[in-house]
This record gives structure tokens, C-alpha cells and sequence, in this order.
């Protein structure tokens, strides 16, 4: 039991790196590059530009992993709602961010540098933004309802409700 509630730990924490990474990018990262493209983009391009790309490439695939581990440790278990809700949505979530959010950003942040800034880049860029706010909080929903899976019992060992009352 211990072993599958370390497994459990390492989902949450895994979940938890994927939201705290992109907390840290709308706060950080996000503000900078979107102040006024295609300018304020030079801190993707040279030699030593951001690319966030390996992080994001190792982390999605480690906790998808984690919480297909996890669904089949607690399938017997009433953490599995937790797990299954929060495994749907990250799915939905990634196929939304693969299809929209990872051209869209390859898009703005792949525009050839320039001294002006493109009010219509600019104003994709704060739709990408505003896009990728309600995702990252839908992403928030997820955690807590992963997170809520840790105050379920990870047994289905019920505990009669007639047992005599122990005394001394």
C-alpha cells in the first residue's frame, strides 16, 4: 500500500510541476514577450534564446504516465474518479495546447525580429494569453480534483458500521 500511495504522491507532484512551470511562465516569461512583438521576442532567438520546448516535451509525458499508473493501482478504489476526471482533462487540455497554443506560439514567437511593434501580432499575442490563463485555471480545477484523491481512503476496506465500541 505504501509503494502505491508513493505513486500516488509522485502523480500529484508531477501534476503540480506542470502547473507551477506555467504559473512561473504566465507571471515571468509571458508578460515580457508579449508586451509588444515582434520586439519584445528577442529573448527567444540567437543562440542562447529561451526554449522551453525539452521541459515541456519531458514533463507532459511523465505525468500522462504517472496518472495511467496510477488509474490502474486505484482502479479498485474510489480515488479513480479523481484520477479519471483529471486524466480527461489533461488529455483534452493537451490536445487543445497541441492543436491551437503550440502553433499559435511558434507562430507569434518565430516572427522575424524587428524595431516595430505589429499591433496584430500584439494583439495575438494577448489572445494567446487570455486563452492560456483559462487554461492554465482549468488546469488548477484538475489538480485540486487529483489533489482531492489523497483524502479518499486507497483501500476498499470498509469499516462495519455495527462494530461494538471498544473500551477499556
Amino acid at each position: 500500500m505504501l509503494l502505491k500511495n508513493i505513486i500516488y504522491s509522485l502523480t500529484c507532484l508531477s501534476f503540480s510541476v506542470v502547473i507551477g512551470a506555467a504559473i512561473y511562465e504566465h507571471i515571468a516569461v509571458v508578460p515580457q514577450w508579449s508586451a509588444g512583438p515582434p520586439l519584445s521576442l528577442s529573448m527567444f532567438q540567437g543562440k542562447y534564446g529561451l526554449n522551453p520546448t525539452p521541459f515541456w516535451k519531458s514533463i507532459h509525458p511523465v505525468t500522462m504516465i504517472l496518472l495511467l499508473i496510477s488509474i490502474v493501482l486505484f482502479w479498485s478504489t474510489e480515488r479513480r474518479t479523481c484520477m479519471l476526471i483529471t486524466s480527461a482533462g489533461y488529455v483534452v487540455v493537451l490536445i487543445i495546447t497541441f492543436a491551437y497554443f503550440v502553433p499559435q506560439l511558434v507562430t507569434i514567437t518565430g516572427s522575424a525580429y524587428s524595431e516595430h511593434i505589429d499591433e496584430v501580432l500584439t494583439r495575438k499575442a494577448a489572445l494567446w494569453e487570455k486563452l492560456s490563463l483559462v487554461r492554465l485555471s482549468f488546469l488548477i480545477m484538475l489538480a485540486i480534483t487529483l489533489f482531492m484523491g489523497l483524502t479518499i481512503a486507497s483501500s476498499n476496506i470498509r469499516v462495519p458500521k455495527n462494530l461494538p465500541e471498544y473500551t477499556n
